[in-house]
């Protein structure tokens, strides 16, 4: 039988209709919880497993179907409900939301007031900050950044060594990977790839069937709609 590494408290919560409990350690937990420690809030223990290091901490909340495992960690007054999933030592921090059936996996972190929510996937170490938006089916992944007001949507995946920030507002299936630094009011979306060191700023637009390759950058108020030469 799973030995329990916490219990639910008489200290509760309101939050959209759910009453949360605050957690107590009943064992020491990594090298940063010990015995009697208290933790944030849940609203029953299938929203934390008690197998590993995962642990919910400060004032954060998880509940509904949400689940936090696999040495994921959720910190500060981060949410996590509906039926998101962090897990495999990703981290949730600050003020930031996880909701709907979006996914926290593979060291990856959601911090700041950025919000992950549809199916949204973000993994391999990846960082989504500031007050980002990455929803829909979008996917965020191995190691990109994505923060400021940007916007990662419906299909689109960003990939690698990435930055995308500012107003940046990718979606579609568009495909942004490699070296690519996007800021400003850039678009990406329909089927565009962009990939290489390629360097995006300001107004720029890229649409279509546009291919952007290689060592490319673009200022101003340019559209692209498609593929370079």
């Amino acid at each position: 039988m799973e030995e329990k590494k916490y219990e639910l408290t008489d200290e509760t919560m309101e939050i959209d209709g759910h009453i949360l409990h605050r957690i107590r350690a009943l064992k020491n937990i990594g090298e940063t919880i010990n015995v009697g420690d208290l933790g944030g809030f849940v609203e029953n223990e299938e929203n934390l497993s008690h197998e590993g290091y995962c642990w919910v901490y400060d004032n954060a909340k998880v509940y509904g179907n949400a689940r936090i495992f696999g040495n994921a960690r959720v910190y500060d007054n981060a949410k996590v409900y509906d039926d998101a999933v962090v897990e495999r030592g990703a981290e949730v921090r600050d003020d930031a939301v996880v909701y709907e059936k979006a996914e926290v996996s593979e060291g990856a972190v959601v911090m700041g007031n950025a919000e992950v929510s549809g199916e949204a996937k973000i993994k391999g170490c990846a960082v989504v900050g500031g007050d980002s938006l990455v929803y829909d089916s979008a996917v965020v992944e191995d190691e990109a950044q994505v923060y400021g007001k940007a916007q990662v949507r419906e299909g689109a995946c960003v990939s690698g060594c990435v930055v995308i920030s500012g107003n940046a507002d990718i979606y579609g299936q568009a495909q942004v990977y490699g070296w690519a630094e996007i800021s400003g009011n850039v678009q990406v979306y329909d089927e565009a790839q962009v990939k290489g060191n390629v360097c995006l700023y300001n107004d720029v637009e890229v649409c279509g069937n546009a291919v952007l390759d290689g060592d490319r950058k673009f200022y101003g108020k340019v559209q692209i709609d498609k593929e370079l030469d």
